[in-house]
């Protein structure tokens, strides 16, 4: 496959169906704050996406693998191709869908953004992460920042002309970002002048805007150790001039980039601030000591942007996997794998490529669904707070509740999914000819940026269980509590949903053995060893909901079609992508609550010098 062609492939029915069917975005669309949008309004805009996607940035998708960025004389330049789909990006407002009026946006629900940003992120992750980084450092300046920054910087990172990044992880400190030694200096001027280096910095440096905003964690001179003294600041490359415009250089210099695994056409760089002592920002809003409170308003939006990044990989993997096994021939027919003349069969027939291939397809629906359900919440909660505040903190507490399992669950099995689709294509997958390796390459990063999935996985255990006192928890548990109760009986379902509530019971026992522990200092350690399993056995009850939830609506939604109906396959599609996951993956929850039973304390009872002899 030579590089400018475009491999990327979604289904927009079944985005349709999740969306509108399955999750009722007529239900929030059309009511404030979304009364201009409606279902045909969003139609048209997922079906542009979609063009875009396909026809811009999916061709640049191999380009910048295969490019990379460069530095040259401090400055990073972009794969070819990038800068015009930038401005192209921007120019549709595929970014702004869901952006306040207020700061230049269409102000469409979450939903339908969320949506969107899985068809940019599928067709090229690479490219979407650097405008993915600029709306969410926009929103940090607009929900945190003083009016005249609002002013000054929101509708510019939001509208393409300047880019953004959020600057935490140092040299020495990666996940632990207490430990960081940037600095900041009062000026008499209420400027701060900043000094430190800063690594990972996603979209660090690029050519495809005029400047670009850095958000930056430093520590005020004599503020208190740990994260508790970092304050937030706004670190422009370029200093702005008193007319907003972009001006001198700000003393923030590219150090180099990194040369990764996948993700290549994103500039990951090593940043400089200060290094001639002329860098200066400015505290975002009037209060120092607070940038950790003030950055995790982004960390929790890109958290569930990584979530839609893993779904958005598995789901171009998938549709490209059963595109080849449907055209791949190979080996006879299982039934005639004796006779040796018999005509050859497209891989798609034999036995386990298809599990391999229900395997991606049903974890896919199930994660987009978690997806879908998050930005839904998102939305209920705008529209229901200052008119119904009990039904607005139960919405907002589901979302602090799934954004782990979105963020976590989405990732790794994004990388699972991604390799599974190489080995339907065989050798074929490992070559650079077809796209899955690079899927599976770029998919890696997903389950370590934004906080490793083991942060996601104590973040859930150790605060969002207990959070209001355990509310939304026991709120969730609810939800799946009455969709068992209303559906165990059913006739096609009813087994598959009993297996739902076994693993929810599973769930259960395990969330009070976490409890146990948690009020037993000896116990304590079992939590961080025990942390992910939770966190997999919660998404997958999480997962399998959804997917019966889907499953049933598509049953009485196929019963009113005709028996030639061309949807009649993609609603019965639904019922085998819930009957296996029910099948394969919720008796696993089980397991998982009785492994955790055992309280295996053998990875701390093991010596440093046990691991290794050389």
């Amino acid at each position: 496959m030579s590089a400018g062609i475009n491999t990327y492939k979604t289904d927009l029915r079944e985005i349709f169906f999740t969306l509108f069917e399955q999750f009722g975005f007529g239900q929030v669309a059309g009511q404030a704050p979304y009364e201009a949008w409606g279902s045909d309004e969003a139609k048209a805009v997922l079906t542009e996406t979609y063009r875009f996607a396909r026809e811009v940035l999916g061709p640049l998708n191999s380009v910048g693998d295969r490019e990379g960025c460069r530095v040259e004389n401090g400055s990073v330049f972009t794969p070819t191709g990038f800068k015009d789909a930038w401005k192209k990006l921007y120019e549709q407002g595929f970014k702004t869908v869901s952006v306040s009026p207020e700061h230049g946006g269409q102000g469409g629900p979450m939903m339908l953004q969320v949506t969107v940003e899985e068809m940019l992120s599928g067709a090229n992750t690479a490219f979407n992460m650097y405008p993915g980084l600029a709306f969410g450092a926009a929103e940090v300046i607009a929900e945190c920042g003083t009016k005249e920054q609002q002013h000054q910087y929101v509708e510019r990172m939001l509208n393409g002309t300047w880019g953004g990044t959020m600057c935490l992880t140092e040299p020495h400190a990666g996940s632990d970002v207490g430990a960081a030694k940037s600095t900041a200096r009062r000026n008499g001027d209420g400027t701060y002048s900043i000094k430190g280096t800063k690594i990972f910095i996603s979209g660090g440096d690029h050519d495809m805007a005029e400047n670009v905003i850095h958000l930056v964690l430093a520590r005020i001179d004599g503020a208190a150790p740990g994260t508790k003294g970092l304050s937030l600041f706004i670190v422009p490359k370029l200093r702005i001039n008193k007319d907003g415009s972009s001006g001198q250089a700000n003393d923030v210099s590219v150090g180099s980039i990194e040369h990764k695994m996948g993700i290549n056409g994103s500039a990951t760089c090593v940043l400089n601030f200060g290094e001639n002592d002329g860098c200066l920002g400015e505290l975002v809003g009037t209060v120092e000591h607070v940038g950790m409170s003030q950055m995790f308003k982004m960390m929790n939006g890109a958290r569930i942007a990584v979530g839609i990044q893993g779904v958005a990989l598995a789901a171009a993997a998938y549709f490209n996997a059963v595109d080849y096994a449907k055209d791949r021939k190979q080996g006879s027919h299982f039934t005639k794998w004796k006779d040796p003349t018999a005509p050859r069969a497209a891989i798609i027939e034999h036995p386990d490529v298809r599990r391999m291939l229900l395997d991606i397809k049903s974890h896919v629906e199930g994660i987009r669904a978690l997806v879908i359900k998050l930005a839904m919440h998102t939305d209920k909660a705008r529209q229901l707070a200052g008119k119904d505040d009990d039904a607005a903190t139960y919405h907002k507490g589901q979302v602090e509740l799934l954004t782990p399992l979105v963020k976590s669950y989405g990732s790794d099995q994004a990388f699972r999914l991604c390799a599974q689709a190489i080995q339907v294509y065989g050798g074929a997958g490992y070559i650079q000819d077809y796209p899955v390796e690079q899927y599976t390459r770029d998919s890696k990063i997903f389950s370590i940026y934004e906080g490793t999935n083991h942060i996601q996985a104590m973040d859930l255990v150790g605060r969002k269980l207990g959070q209001a006192g355990g509310a939304h928890f026991q709120q969730f548990m609810g939800d799946v509590g009455a969709f068992i109760e209303a559906h165990r009986e059913h006739p096609v379902y009813g087994d598959a949903v009993k297996m739902l509530a076994s693993a929810q019971e599973a769930l259960m026992s395990s969330a009070m053995t976490v409890f146990g522990w948690s009020q037993d200092g000896a116990k304590f350690p079992l939590i961080p060893l025990s942390a992910n399993r939770f966190l997999t056995m919660m998404s997958e009850v999480a997962v399998g909901w959804l997917l019966l939830d889907a499953a049933l609506i598509a049953e009485k939604a196929k019963g009113a079609l005709a028996a030639d109906h061309p949807d009649r396959a993609f609603y019965e599609g639904k019922k085998f992508s819930a009957l296996f996951y029910a099948r394969n993956v919720l008796p696993g929850v089980e397991q998982a609550a009785r492994l955790i039973s055992l309280e295996d304390t053998s990875p701390m009872d093991i010596s440093d010098a046990m691991f290794a002899s050389v």
